[in-house]
C-alpha cells in the first residue's frame, strides 16, 4: 500500500505531509489513534486512523491489511467510506469519512427504554443493507456492535465502520479465528469452534436490534462469566412492549438462536414481515461505487478538475487515471 505521489512523504507535527491538518483525538486503540483532521486543499473534515506499524505483530499486521482490502471492496452508502491510504515508514494512515452525530451506542444509551419502532426499523434496515452487501462480496464483519455504527445526522442515515476484524470467506467453508466483543459474540465463537461466517454477523445483528428497541444489551451481566452463561443459554428478557409486537419479537428470536444453521439468513431478515413493511430494502443505485462519474454532472466534474488543476493537486491526465482506477490516493480523495 503506497501513495503514488511525487516527492518524499514527510510526517510533520500536527500534519500529514501537508495534505491534512491533524486536530483532536477521537479515540484510541492498542496500535491506533483516531484523529479528527482537515483536508488542507478542500477544508473538508475527515477521521484519520493512525496505525503505528512499529507496534504490530504478525497477526495484527495481517488484520490491518485485511481491513484495508475489505474497506476498498465494500463501497456502499451505509458503509463509512475509505478515501485514502497513506503509507510511511512507521505509520499507516487510513483517511475515512467523518460522521456528524456520534455512534449508535451513545444514542441508544440516551433512550433508556429503546427507540420508537419506526426509527429502530429505519436504522436497522440500513445496517442490514450494508451487511447484505458485504456478504454478497463474501466479506464478513465479525465485530458488529452499536459502537461501530456511526450517525450522519445531516443525511439522516447511519453507516457501518471499523472493519478491523473483517475477513473474506468462501460460502460453505468455515472460519476459525475468535474475534469480536463478548456481549455481541455468537455462541460458536465463544466455544472456540470453527464457524459459518455469515451466521456470526446475523447473531450480532440480533443483539443490535434488541438494543435498539429495548435500550440495553440482551445478555450483558455484571461479570463476564454470567454474560457467557446467558449467551450460551440464549436467555434474554422480553419486555412488555416487545411482547406486544409479535413480528418484532419473532425477528429477534430467529436471529438469537444457539444453532447457527437455524438462524435467519440476511435475505430472510430483509424480507421479514416486520422489516419489509412500509419501505422496501432495495435502494436505487445502492450498489454503485461511490466514486462513479455517473453520480455528478459533466459540468460539476469539469469544475472540480479545473479547481484541482488551479491548486496544483495533479495534472489532468493523472486525475483521470486516478478516477478510472478508483485509486485510494490523494488525487481521488480530493
Amino acid at each position: 500500500m503506497s501513495v503514488p505521489r511525487r516527492g518524499s512523504l514527510v510526517e510533520g507535527r500536527g500534519q500529514i505531509a501537508g495534505l491534512y491538518d491533524l486536530l483532536d483525538t477521537l479515540g484510541r486503540g492498542h496500535f491506533a489513534v483516531v484523529k479528527l483532521a482537515r483536508h488542507v486543499f478542500t477544508g473538508e473534515k475527515v477521521a484519520v486512523k493512525v496505525i503505528d506499524k512499529t507496534k504490530l505483530d504478525d497477526v495484527s499486521r495481517s488484520h490491518l491489511f485485511q481491513e484495508v482490502r475489505c474497506m476498498k471492496l465494500v463501497q456502499h452508502p451505509h458503509v463509512v467510506r475509505l478515501y485514502e491510504v497513506i503509507d510511511t515508514q512507521t505509520k499507516l494512515y487510513l483517511i475515512l469519512e467523518l460522521g456528524d452525530g456520534g455512534d449508535m451506542y451513545d444514542y441508544i444509551m440516551k433512550h433508556e427504554k429503546g427507540l420508537d419502532k419506526e426509527n429502530a426499523k429505519l436504522y436497522f434496515r440500513q445496517i442490514v443493507q450494508a451487511i447484505q452487501f458485504c456478504h454478497k462480496l463474501h466479506v464478513v464483519h465479525r465485530d458488529l456492535k452499536p459502537e461501530n455504527v456511526v450517525f450522519f445526522k445531516k443525511a439522516g442515515i447511519v453507516k457501518l465502520t471499523d472493519f478491523g476484524f473483517s475477513n473474506k470467506f468462501h460460502p460453505g467453508q468455515k472460519l476459525d479465528t475468535a474475534c469480536g466483543s463478548l456481549a455481541y459474540s455468537a455462541p460458536e465463537i465463544l466455544l472456540g469452534d470453527s464457524y459459518d461466517a455469515p451466521a456470526v454477523d446475523v447473531w450480532s445483528l440480533g443483539v443490535i436490534l434488541y438494543m435498539l428497541v429495548c435500550g440495553r444489551p440482551p445478555f450483558q451481566e455484571a461479570n463476564d462469566s454470567e454474560t457467557l452463561t446467558k449467551i450460551m443459554d440464549c436467555k434474554y428478557n422480553v419486555p412488555a412492549h416487545l411482547a406486544t409486537c409479535p413480528q418484532l419479537n419473532d425477528l429477534i428470536s430467529r436471529m438469537l438462536v444457539r444453532e447457527p444453521g437455524r438462524r435467519l439468513t440476511l435475505d430472510q431478515i430483509a424480507l421479514h414481515a416486520w422489516l419489509a413493511t412500509d419501505a422496501g430494502l432495495s435502494g436505487a443505485g445502492a450498489e454503485m461505487p461511490l466514486i462513479a462519474r455517473a453520480q455528478i454532472s459533466e459540468e460539476d466534474h469539469a469544475f472540480i478538475v479545473q479547481k484541482m488543476l488551479n491548486g496544483n493537486i495533479a495534472q489532468k491526465e493523472e486525475i483521470i487515471q486516478s478516477l478510472e482506477k478508483s485509486s485510494y490516493d490523494h488525487i481521488a480523495a480530493t
